[in-house]
């Protein structure tokens, strides 16, 4: 069934790249930690959407993690004074907030700062890097997300916009919406593509919610 014929009792929302634009600001952070450990910048491609531990382990697997990660936390905690909300996402919260988590790669404290420095307002569903032992994409965070929202992973619809986003959503068992704000559309792999959430609207029935694609006007 088309996404647009569907009704879903709740939405997930991926955070960096969906709903908050932190690109600039978390490209300086790990370029400075990168930097300062010997690491190629390159290595640092096709990174978007893993955990930070992960991506240590994965670039600089010589380097103690703990110490790395936290670095790594100091530097985006104290840089997100260019970190916006991305077209449509505050209006996507806010119609999808009882019905609605915020699953994330980063940890709870860099989530929650950057959610405010954008102006989105924070669901009371939060899964972050802090609550999870295996990070997208693998489908734990998702599944988790599911779980604290009373619903079964098929009646959820995943928002991302990158493709291990994608595929934990899709491992997971969820439908998926994904958006060309981090990546080109022929790399998402997702039930339905679009620009940005600014493209798509949330309607809440008495049976859930529903997703329509705002027309060209």
């Amino acid at each position: 069934m088309p996404l647009t014929g569907r009704t879903f009792r709740a939405v997930l929302f991926d955070n960096d790249g969906t709903l908050v634009d932190s690109m600039p600001a978390a490209a300086r952070a790990w370029v400075q930690w990168a930097d300062e450990h010997d690491v190629p910048r390159s290595a640092l491609e096709g990174i978007a959407g893993m955990p930070a531990a992960a991506i240590i382990a994965k670039v600089a697997p010589g380097v103690e993690p703990v110490a790395a990660l936290a670095r790594i936390e100091e530097l985006e905690l104290r840089d997100t004074a260019d970190v916006v909300a991305l077209p449509g996402a505050v209006e996507a919260v806010e119609a999808t907030r009882d019905r609605c988590a915020i699953v994330t790669s980063a940890t709870g404290d860099l989530a929650a700062a950057r959610l405010s420095a954008a102006g989105i307002p924070t669901p009371t569903r939060l899964v972050t890097a802090d609550d999870i032992t295996r990070g997208k994409p693998d489908p734990e965070p998702f599944l988790i997300a599911a779980r604290l929202l009373g619903v079964e992973p098929d009646q959820c619809l995943v928002v991302e916009d990158a493709p291990n986003g994608l595929t934990a959503a899709r491992a997971a068992g969820c439908a998926t919406l994904a958006l060309t704000t981090s990546h080109t559309a022929h790399e998402l792999d997702a039930d339905l593509v679009v620009a940005s959430l600014a493209d798509v609207v949330f309607e809440s029935t008495s049976a859930g919610l529903r997703v329509r694609v705002v027309e060209p006007s």
